[in-house]
């Protein structure tokens, strides 16, 4: 299955779950904000299927649904 990530960084509360549990997917920026690290938060860069696993446990834990997965590349960043 193809997947494609992003960080809603509106809604990121800068709490570091997201890179704690998949640091090969997300960073945070110098605010604490997080992103993707494919892509620089674009949503168009396949998600490897070696890190799909740690992708749904950084989705999961995320305390503010922050982190959006689909299978299509997203259209539009979310800064």
């Amino acid at each position: 299955m193809t997947v494609y990530t992003m960080v809603d960084r509106e809604t990121c509360i800068a709490c570091g779950a997201c890179s704690e549990n998949a640091p090969n997917l997300f960073d945070h920026d110098e605010e604490g904000l997080s992103f993707s690290l494919l892509d620089q938060n674009a949503g168009n860069t396949e998600i490897h299927e070696d890190f799909i696993e740690e992708l749904e446990i950084a989705e999961e834990e995320c305390p503010t649904n922050s982190i959006k997965t689909a299978t299509e590349p997203f259209t539009i960043s979310v800064v």
